[in-house]
């Protein structure tokens, strides 16, 4: 099955207006900023979620503390804690950084796609190992429905309803040289009948 061109769903100058409108809603919504931090969820999660402090920094002259997770071995779709093989393909390991305790925190999540929610569960388990905070909040560039699991965002770029055989991809300069979100649409090919 193959796919038709990419449909662009935001381009760049949309992604910087919605970073913008993210940021502002974090700083209403969080009436202290000293307890907030944001935790970016590698890959692209971990660069919005840069933009996102820098945004919240130029506006509320708040300089909230950032972080990023890596959920690797927390994902249920990856079997090498048992020493099995996992379903797909080994991913790439990052690194956890996170210089600052955990308790006391309101702990926006940032992440790219929002999608069945599991990568968020993972995101949850992976951040409770190093403490736990008050809250955790999720901020998401695009929420594209079809959840599994009971998970909600707070913070919204674009709700973007698709179907399960389609794919968003989002591309950021810092990861692909450019700033854009994509719809793909694989194509059906008709019967010869």
């Amino acid at each position: 099955m193959s796919s038709t061109a990419p449909r662009v769903i935001l381009d760049a100058e949309s992604v910087s207006r919605t970073l913008a409108r993210i940021a502002h809603e974090i700083i209403e919504r969080n009436e202290e900023l000293a307890d907030v931090a944001l935790v970016g969820i590698h890959t692209r999660g971990v660069p919005l979620a840069r933009r996102l402090h820098a945004l919240v920094r130029e506006r509320s002259q708040a300089d909230v503390p950032i972080g990023a997770v890596d959920i690797t071995f927390h994902r249920d779709d990856v079997a090498v804690r048992a020493g099995t093989a996992p379903r797909r393909t080994h991913p790439v390991v990052h690194g956890t950084e996170l210089g600052f305790p955990l308790g006391g925190k309101t702990v926006i999540l940032v992440d790219d796609v929002l999608y069945t929610g599991r990568t968020i569960r993972a995101a949850i388990d992976a951040l409770l190992e190093y403490g736990r905070p008050d809250r955790v909040q999720l901020a998401v560039l695009v929420d594209r429905g079809h959840r599994e699991l009971p998970i909600r965002p707070d913070y919204v770029g674009k709700n973007l309803p698709t179907a399960h055989d389609e794919r968003v991809r989002v591309e950021l300069t810092e990861t692909d040289g450019s700033d854009r979100v994509l719809l793909v649409t694989p194509t059906r090919e008709k019967d010869d009948a």
